[in-house]
């Protein structure tokens, strides 16, 4: 049967994605010098800066640089960001947070690790749909909650995982290294880990006598 080696949401074909990902498990630095990715790395090639920044204007924020991922691919991303860091009792999940958005962002920048990390995230979202088809009929975002958690159960740690899908483990770390960095830099993020940051204080008694015993400086 002739499988359909394509995904409408990207401009990356399925067989140009495999290649990549097989090389990126060598060497992510070495991507753009791989003869296998080639084709792919011209096809990828992240956005290019609109302007050159100067300082950076920490009140208002500009990213210089134009987004590269297509609106299914952002869903799909999405999807995957829910997987990894749900919704609970203390926080929102990653995907209503905008960890796509962080993904997108990074993924888009004009630098060579990002370039490689492109080339990585396309290329793992045409796998992952690809292998959502294969198994269940239908695109990844369209699955139940239960067949995209078995997709990625499978994928979630490298070493353990078959090796026919190991490309898919390595996409999938990427994924959830940056889905991780994108939450736990959101406010409600910080809060799940109760960290408060620099804030000012009317007063400050010192450490507590538990810890300075602990330190041995009082008995």
């Amino acid at each position: 049967m002739a499988h359909d080696n394509s995904n409408p949401g990207t401009n990356v074909t399925r067989r140009d994605a495999l290649k990549l990902l097989a090389t990126a498990a060598v060497a992510i630095p070495a991507l753009g010098m791989a003869g296998n990715a080639a084709a792919v790395m011209a096809k990828t090639k992240g956005a290019e800066l609109i302007y050159r920044p100067t300082d950076p204007d920490m009140l208002k924020p500009i990213v210089p640089w134009s987004m590269t991922l297509t609106q299914a691919e952002l869903d799909d991303l999405a999807v995957l960001a829910d997987i990894i860091i749900p919704a609970d009792a203390q926080s929102p999940s990653a995907g209503s947070l905008g960890a796509q958005h962080f993904i997108n962002e990074w993924v888009s920048a004009p630098y060579p690790q990002q370039k490689a990390d492109l080339v990585l995230v396309r290329g793992g979202l045409v796998w992952l749909n690809a292998e959502a088809k294969k198994r269940f009929a239908k695109a990844f975002a369209k699955l139940g909650n239960d067949e995209q958690r078995q997709i990625c159960d499978d994928i979630r740690y490298e070493p353990k995982a078959a090796t026919n899908l190991k490309h898919g483990a390595r996409f999938f770390a990427k994924v959830r290294d940056l889905t991780a960095t994108a939450f736990y830099t959101t406010e409600a993020g910080m809060a799940d880990i109760g960290f408060i940051g620099n804030k000012p204080m009317a007063s400050f008694d010192g450490p507590s006598d538990e810890v300075l015993r602990q330190l041995k400086l009082k008995s």
